[in-house]
């Protein structure tokens, strides 16, 4: 097995500490700080101890361990830090850019007859009697309308 000691720099090592004691970051990223904190062998004579440093960052040993490899691979303190950006979301939107143009019109739109104004689950029924979507749920309508700042009162 390779040696996969972890020596950073005294900048890097600022610069963690910064990420650390600041509080204005995530707690993703002041966990990983820490980890790559607790790993430096810059100046150090001991050996890391993994399970104390998986128990001062309260997470598991393997997760350090992966942490280390994941840093070892890059040695970039501050791509290590940042969460990579997905290229796309995890689910498909259930409501393409179309789909939202049509329901906000409708809720822009008169109320139906015999009604004073729009509610949500009402604007729901008829988006889906009007087929502009196939299923939709009035929770989804409502974050879309109040996404875009539309009120229906």
């Amino acid at each position: 097995m390779k040696n996969k000691d972890i020596y950073l720099t005294i900048e890097e090592q600022e610069y963690l500490r910064s990420i650390v004691k600041s509080g204005v970051h995530n707690s993703h990223e002041i966990t990983r700080a820490r980890v790559l904190l607790m790993l430096d062998r810059s100046g150090k004579t001991d050996h890391v101890r993994y399970k104390r440093t998986a128990e001062y960052a309260g997470i598991s040993v393997q997760a350090v361990y992966n942490m280390r490899d994941e840093f070892y691979e890059s040695h970039d303190v501050e791509a290590y830090i940042a969460r990579k950006k997905r290229a796309e979301p995890p689910r498909k939107p259930k409501l393409s850019g179309e789909g939202e143009a049509k329901i906000i019109a409708l809720a822009c739109s008169e109320p139906p007859e015999g009604c004073s104004r729009w509610t949500v689950r009402l604007v729901t029924a008829r988006a889906l009697e009007l087929h502009l979507v196939d299923e939709l749920s009035y929770v989804t309508v409502h974050r879309l309308l109040k996404k875009r700042n539309i009120s229906l009162t």
